[in-house]
């Protein structure tokens, strides 16, 4: 019988998650999660460069899955409406993933060092919003305008969908949230 089980990375994620939440971040070793993952220190580090990016290696999943909302998006939409189209997609992408962000967000918020590493994730995410809506011939004011706007719009949804039972409700939360962003706008 072979000792080999697949999925080393997801094994990997699980075990850091379940040890962050139980023990705390900063009370978490490399060694502790592989150990619990049953696999070694080195095979950690073939996939992630330190224990943080176990809590944001998605995030070029996500950033992807964005970007192929807006490039989908209609020609003649407006540069928000634009950003818009990638929120679908990306409320999908994280339908299955509630339990597992909803224990990542506390251990974010529980850690200022994570917290600026979130915040610069989001930032780079904007960056490569924005580069997408020049490309479509937006202003680069407006795209940057309009990029922010978006990842704003996904981080108050984010926080308020973690903070309730529905595992489908993110899509809705951040309808909700773009409606509150044009009502604060509208002149």
């Amino acid at each position: 019988m072979s000792r080999w089980k697949p999925d080393a990375q997801g094994r990997l994620m699980s075990a850091a998650i379940e040890l962050f939440d139980e023990q705390g971040y900063e009370a978490t070793t490399v060694a502790e999660i592989a150990e619990r993952a049953g696999l070694t220190k080195r095979t950690f580090f073939r996939y992630f460069s330190d224990k943080r990016e176990v809590l944001f290696s998605g995030s070029h999943e996500l950033q992807r899955v964005w970007l192929e909302g807006v490039a989908a998006a209609p020609t003649d939409a407006t540069p928000l409406a634009v950003v818009a189209a990638g929120l679908d997609p990306v409320a999908e992408m994280f339908t299955e993933r509630h339990d597992f962000a909803r224990i990542r967000a506390g251990i974010i918020d529980a850690n200022p060092e994570l917290q600026e590493r979130e915040l610069i994730k989001l930032q780079n995410l904007a960056g490569a919003i924005k580069a997408a809506l020049v490309e479509r011939g937006v202003s680069p004011n407006a795209a940057i305008l309009a990029a922010q706007a978006g990842v704003t719009v996904f981080h108050v949804a984010f926080a308020h969908w973690v903070e309730q039972d529905d595992p489908t409700a993110f899509r809705r939360l951040m309808d909700e949230s773009l409606e509150e962003l044009r009502s604060v706008t509208a002149a």
